[in-house]
């Protein structure tokens, strides 16, 4: 049985001030949601406020992004070990990195490598464009990120990665995907790729997250699928009784 997993991620969103707050008002209701693995993903310059905040909870803390280099010349990233000092999660692979900040498959498996070496868990986002969508090609797009993101990893660190499939044309648009559609690539396409590099055990383990326009009213849907064991959550997850009702509905 896999541990439902909810993560939110706040994008470039919150003061450090505003973040403390979020965390305030949502924090006490979100540790009394059990059986559910909790994540915030705040900016880089609110972790340590977070950390501070949620330590010695069952809340997670997750960076939205990190270099895959130990330390050096890379003004404006940051090491998986600065990472690692007060979070357990990083985000990789996101779309927004893809689109905006040249992303690659290639960077994004460098990335994975750094965060098992790290002993952090990387959530790798994976998803096609309405583009891609459009032309029948979301099996061939989603499917090569999977196995390019994930290519080299030990299979003894394999079941506690966690991929989040987040349709490109449905973040942050409110146009979701369908809970068949979605289950559908995450059974066919994810967990089918998952099982060609690690084999079917280990890919029945890993948790798969959808993405894309989750809200506390449609998370249940989502949820009540066999194959989505969770959200990767964005603007719902900066209200706090939207992010709270989606961790609920979590609960299987």
């Amino acid at each position: 049985m896999r541990t439902p997993f909810v993560a939110g991620n706040w994008k470039m969103n919150k003061t450090v001030a505003e973040a403390r707050e979020l965390v305030a008002v949502m924090g006490k209701e979100l540790k009394e949601v059990k059986g559910v693995e909790k994540v915030l993903c705040p900016p880089f310059i609110s972790l340590v406020a977070v950390a501070n905040l949620i330590g010695g909870t069952d809340l997670g803390l997750g960076a939205q992004n990190m270099h895959w280099e130990e330390k050096g010349a890379f003004t404006g990233e940051t090491a998986p070990g600065m990472v690692k000092e007060f979070c357990n999660y990083v985000i990789l692979g996101h779309s927004e990195r893809r689109t905006y900040f040249g992303e690659t498959d290639e960077t994004v498996n460098k990335k994975v490598l750094a965060a098992q070496k790290h002993g952090l868990t990387p959530i790798v986002c994976v998803g096609e464009t309405l583009a891609e969508n459009e032309a029948g090609k979301t099996a061939e797009v989603v499917r090569r990120q999977t196995l390019e993101g994930l290519k080299g990893l030990d299979a003894a660190f394999a079941p506690k990665i966690v991929v989040a499939y987040e349709p490109v044309w449905a973040i942050g648009t409110g146009r979701a995907s369908s809970a068949e559609n979605a289950e559908a690539v995450h059974r066919d396409v994810v967990r089918a790729a998952l099982k060609d590099l690690f084999g079917a055990e280990t890919a029945q383990a890993i948790r798969i997250l959808y993405g894309g326009s989750v809200t506390g009213a449609n998370a249940a849907e989502f949820f009540g699928q066999p194959d989505i064991d969770g959200a990767l959550v964005g603007g719902a997850s900066l209200k706090s009784d939207d992010f709270i009702a989606i961790a609920k509905a979590a609960v299987k």
